[in-house]
Formats: structure tokens, sequence, C-alpha cells
């Protein structure tokens, strides 16, 4: 294709600013739509406002690095949906054990990278195991957004509407909406959703959320085993994502040597992952929005993203504004996440009708009952989950892992062809 600025170009003064500027305002999003775990973790709002600043700046961190030594690609970083999936299910245990287990799987992320792993990896995820990974992620998220969409007891009438309103409202303007305004669907929806919201139930308070002495800047590293081996496990998810993101970019903008830059991509990804946890926060992942975006502008230049981080960073050093940012109502945020999940599961299907990953009955029962059971999982009562053993808890507990589980043992064990057939 031809862009008026190709990969390795830099952008005149004025241009580099313009097109930082645009992808600043998709990046910002991207990280605001996981920050909300923050208010599910943490009590005081100078707790949660500290732990997006976090964000904000580990995500910024991450784009600068990727785009000048790592991948070398045009990709926007944020939170990895996977781990939001991760920390939900382990919500039990403390933060300090979460965060320890993002950061050993980080570390095992960036081993797998720079041994040449990945390479004999590759072959157990075949196109039903990641269609049913990308599903998963989806479907076990369910009670999260849930729970964020009826978060005001007062207002559960409104947020029911908002709900419906609102995702239909998305979906017409993701239809209709063409070029940069297609790929700042989520950034209007925020910004219109909340105005709304505001409108009907109040302007909220934000006193308390620059005090000073909120929280630290790292955690005090805590192991569980049965924790750390669920995150494991989501990181095999992470792991296709980040490749998914750096293969298909590096083919639309044409880029050179592209093992090279997934190799590069993905450890980096792995040693951001293992910055993230020591600092209490999600973890990075490569987000494949890229190429609407440089369709629309013709600038496939690697640059912007360097001061789009720059960006996050200096946002980051601003609490009042980071407390701004996040002072977005639940149940907008739970909307958008179940639009963005919603896109998730319709790009799962996508991707089944295209590789004709369910074309015989054994097929789709590889990719249903996987899913199913994940539900079951994500919606066990209380007591049920309570009664489970503690070390298997974050593991059987776990509706991605247990999915995970099940549709690797279904597709490479009891549904495994033999002779070629």
């Amino acid at each position: 294709m031809d862009f008026k600025y190709s990969l390795n170009d830099r952008p005149r003064a004025a241009a580099m600013v313009m097109y930082a500027v645009q992808w600043l305002l998709i990046a910002v999003p991207v990280v605001l739509t996981s920050a909300f775990v923050a208010r599910l973790q943490y009590d005081t709002l100078a707790e949660q406002t500290l732990y997006t600043q976090k964000l904000f700046a580990v995500m910024g961190l991450t784009m600068i690095v990727q785009s000048l030594w790592g991948h070398r690609l045009p990709l926007v970083a944020g939170p990895a949906a996977v781990l939001l999936v991760g920390v939900m299910a382990s919500i039990a245990s403390s933060p300090e054990v979460i965060y320890t287990s993002i950061a050993v799987g980080g570390a095992l992320v960036a081993l797998l990278a720079t041994t040449g792993w990945i390479k004999k990896l590759q072959p157990l995820f075949t196109p039903r195991i990641s269609i049913v990974m990308m599903a998963l992620i989806a479907f076990t998220i369910v009670p999260v957004f849930l729970r964020l969409i009826f978060a005001d007891a007062e207002h559960y009438g409104l947020s029911f509407v908002m709900a419906l309103v609102l995702s239909i409202a998305m979906v017409v303007a993701n239809n209709r909406l063409r070029g940069m305004w297609k790929s700042a669907v989520v950034l209007i929806a925020l910004v219109v959703g909340s105005a709304a919201y505001f409108a009907f139930a109040g302007l909220p308070s934000l006193e308390g959320a620059t005090a000073t002495g909120a929280g630290r800047l790292f955690i005090t590293p805590k192991f569980d085993v049965g924790v750390i081996v669920a995150f494991l496990i989501c990181y095999i998810a992470l792991l296709i994502n980040e490749l998914g993101s750096v293969q298909s970019v590096s083919a639309y903008v044409e880029a050179d040597n592209v093992p090279k830059r997934s190799t590069r991509g993905v450890a980096l990804t792995g040693v951001m992952n293992v910055v993230a946890g020591a600092m209490g926060v999600l973890g990075p992942v490569d987000y494949t929005l890229s190429p609407g975006v440089i369709a629309a502008t013709g600038c496939a230049s690697r640059y912007p993203l360097v001061l789009t981080g720059v960006g996050l960073v200096i946002c980051a050093l601003f609490p009042q504004l980071v407390a701004v940012l996040s002072a977005i109502p639940s149940p907008v945020m739970g909307v958008v996440l179940l639009y963005l999940m919603a896109a998730q599961v319709a790009a799962a299907f996508q991707m089944s009708g295209t590789m004709s990953a369910a074309k015989d009955f054994n097929g789709a029962l590889t990719i249903g009952l996987p899913i199913m059971l994940a539900l079951v999982v994500a919606f066990l009562p209380a007591e049920v989950s309570a009664a489970l053993p503690a070390v298997l808890r974050p593991i059987v507990g776990n509706g991605f892992v247990m999915g995970v589980i099940v549709v690797l043992v279904m597709e490479h064990v009891i549904f495994r062809k033999r002779g070629g057939k």
C-alpha cells in the first residue's frame, strides 16, 4: 500500500504531533476500559487514582520501548483483557499475590521469546484453540460487566436503559462512521455516555482522589502456586494475542523481517508485564487497532507512537487529570466493556467461518463444550467456590483456565487426528 509516511519515516514536527494526538485519543480509552479493576481491589479514591496513574505509565512506557526497540511497529499497547479475566477470577486473593503472579507470567513469556521456545509451542495452538480462547475471554468476563452495569443500586432502571441504548448506538456508530471517527467509537461512547448518566444521576465527588500517601509504587511479592498456575495459562492467550497483533500489522504495513520483530515484540511484552506486576497493575499487550487508523491517516510511521507513549506517561504524572478521566460511571464502563467483548465474540465467530474450524460435529463440539463449561465455572455460586480446596481454587474456579484446559484435551487427546486422517 502507498502511505504518506511509511514505517520508518519521521514526519515533520507539526505532523508528528498531530498523528501522536490522534493515537492518544485511541490509547486513553483503551487504558480506561480496564482501570475500573482498581475500584474492585481498593477502597479509597486515592488508591484507585494511583492505580490508574501507574497503568497509564506502564502502557506509555510499553509503547515507547516497543516502537523504538521492540517490534518497531505502529501498535497501541493496552491492558490485556485476558489478565483482567485472571484478576477477576482470583479477586479473593490479595493484590500482592495477583500481581506477583502477573510478574512471573511476564518473565516466562520473555524467557520463551528469548530462548526460541515459542516456535516449538506454536503447533499446540491450532485455529480451534485460538478461537476458543478468544471467545472464553469474552464469555468469562460477563460477571464483571454485569456487576459494573448494575453497580449503582439507586439507578438500576437508568443503568438498564443505558445498557440497551448505548450498546446499540455503538453498533450503529461503528457501522456508519469511517476512518478516524470509526476508531474513536469507544472514546465517543465514554464521553456521551458519561454526560448522559451524570445528567440523570448527578456528578460524582472527586474529594480525596489526590490524597498523598495512598498506596505504594511497587508491591511486596507474595507467591501462591495455584494463582501462578492460573495466570500462566492466561499468558498462553496473551502470547497468541501478541503474536497475532505483530504479524497482522507487519503484513499491513509491509514490514520486513517479521520473525525477528515477533521475537523482540513478545520478549519486550514479557519484560513490561514483569514491570507491571511489580508495580501492581495489569500487564500490557498490543492491540490490533492500527490498520483502521493507518488507513484513515495515511501514516504508517512508528515514531508518532513514541510521542503517544510520552503523552500517556505525562498523564500519569497528574493525579487530578487521572481522577477526572477515571470518573467515568461504572454503568457506562460496563456497557463499553460489553460492546468490546461482543466484538471479540464476533471476531471469534468470523475466524471460525474463515478457517472452517467447525466443519464437522467433533470440531464444533471442541469449540462449544469448553465455552459452556467455562460459563458454568464463571457463574459458580460463592459457596461452591469456597468449598473447593484452597490450592486448586484459583485453577478450578477460573472459567477461562478450565476452558483452555478442556479445549487442549479435546483437540490434542480426545479428537486428535491419527495416521494423517
